[in-house]
């Protein structure tokens, strides 16, 4: 069944219907969250609460964008309520995230290799984290999430134009970054 079939009938009040979009997005949404949130049970808890907010804001949504877009849209403006809060209280750190957990058994070189990887993703994570919102938010839906930057723009609610302009500059500030931590760290990590 497609959303908009699911929203008009959880509309109508059936919660099986709305259970559906849940199930389809859920995901998408914890993923987004974990993007920007990096901790695990956090991005569980902020995932439940995109949907919450959606139930309760659905009676509001008046089929101008896709169902997905405007889900989108509440769950960047719910992570940035909760990264403010929460920027108040601690910042989030790398360190909340799960230890690397190798699957299989390594040779040492294989085994250096995945370490090694290990400690570029921190670093861009860590770069990542240093950024102003409005950068990381885009490079999350871009190149973590793989939105278009029309449905970016919509999210966002900035033309098409400026996602491009401030894709391109995220992805400039994000290098920079790697390199001042990288260098800062001893390492040297090369950003494509």
């Amino acid at each position: 069944m497609k959303d908009k079939e699911l929203v008009e009938k959880a509309l109508a009040g059936s919660q099986d219907a709305f259970a559906a979009l849940v199930e389809k997005y859920r995901i998408k949404m914890f993923n987004l969250a974990f993007s920007l949130t990096r901790n695990r049970e956090v991005a569980d808890d902020l995932a439940q609460d995109i949907f919450i907010k959606a139930w309760l804001a659905l009676p509001k949504f008046k089929f101008q964008s896709q169902f997905s877009t405007w889900l989108y849209r509440i769950a960047v403006n719910a992570s940035k309520d909760l990264l403010r809060k929460e920027s108040k209280l601690r910042k989030v750190s790398l360190e909340d995230s799960p230890p690397l957990t190798l699957m299989q058994e390594d040779t040492t070189n294989e085994f250096d290799a995945v370490q090694e990887d290990e400690k570029r993703r921190k670093l861009v994570h860590r770069a990542l984290e240093s950024m102003p919102e409005k950068y990381r938010a885009i490079l999350i839906l871009r190149d973590i999430q793989g939105m278009p930057y029309g449905e970016i723009g919509s999210i966002l609610d900035i033309s098409p134009g400026t996602v491009d302009s401030r894709l391109h500059r995220a992805r400039k500030m994000l290098r920079k970054r790697v390199l001042q931590l990288s260098a800062r760290l001893g390492g040297d990590y090369a950003v494509s």
